[in-house]
């Protein structure tokens, strides 16, 4: 384990040693800070507009569902999705383009505590986006009352979306030295996997609602809701675990070619 944590901060001061970890921080707090804007006071209008009416019987506005719940599932699914590829396309398309590839593939670690320790590294930044998205959203715990309990479920879920992109992209990042086509790649499959829910729209059967479970939005919908489903859970794990092994075996792979 100490090999694996040592691979990991190696790989995050990396990340901070280039301006990778600074423009990805910097355009998420963009997005996350626009779009939160923007649903927060579409929320104020909205509730100053049925206070004007007497309210018309209508139920209290909910900030979970107002506020917290599209904001998660509607956009921060999408901004991760592109952001993710930023991360993971250097973590061994850089190895091959410097060079170090070799002094890697030979050094006295195991392929599993190095891939992992890669991986935990790349967490540990995408965690730091987690971590700002859940600063923004305790700004309506100032001034609101949102629901608290949903919180937990949103972290877990969030933090499973992203091992699991974050796993398939450091798969894709194995493919070649050049980091623009290892995210691109990665930005590719992402996208395939967000829109196969859509199939249901226009097909049936058995064959729609595999490729629609296949879908990595789809699985979110319930953590989003604040309910954490064992089966959503398992398909993430499930998708990070096949792109480490994935990863793995491509890194055999380049053995042989060494």
């Amino acid at each position: 384990m100490r090999n694996v944590l040592a691979v990991a901060g190696k790989e995050l001061r990396a990340y901070f040693h280039s301006p990778i970890a600074y423009l990805v921080m910097t355009v998420y707090a963009a997005l996350l800070g626009f779009f939160f804007y923007s649903f927060t006071a579409t929320y104020v209008m909205q509730s100053f507009r049925m206070q004007a009416m007497g309210g018309m019987g209508a139920p209290p506005m909910n900030l979970n569902e107002y506020i917290i719940r599209p904001l998660l599932a509607g956009i921060l699914t999408v901004v991760i999705l592109l952001l993710v590829p930023l991360i993971t396309m250097r973590l061994y398309a850089e190895e091959k383009r410097s060079g170090t590839i070799e002094l890697l593939l030979t050094s006295p670690l195991t392929d599993l505590e190095i891939i992992l320790g890669k991986f935990l590294g790349a967490m540990a930044l995408y965690s730091v986006l987690v971590a700002m998205t859940f600063l923004y959203i305790g700004l309506l715990f100032i001034y609101g009352n949102p629901n608290a309990k949903p919180l937990i479920a949103q972290v877990v879920g969030l933090l499973l979306y992203g091992a699991a992109l974050l796993a398939l992209g450091m798969w894709f990042s194995t493919f070649t030295k050049n980091q623009i086509i290892a995210g691109v790649v990665a930005f590719a499959v992402f996208l395939l996997l967000f829109v196969m829910d859509w199939v249901t729209a226009y097909g049936t059967g058995r064959a729609s609602e595999v490729i629609s479970y296949m879908s990595l939005t789809k699985h979110f919908e319930n953590f989003a809701k604040g309910v954490i489903d064992l089966s959503d859970v398992v398909f993430y794990v499930s998708v990070a675990v096949l792109g480490i092994f994935l990863t793995a075996r491509s890194v055999e792979a380049l053995k042989g070619r060494a």
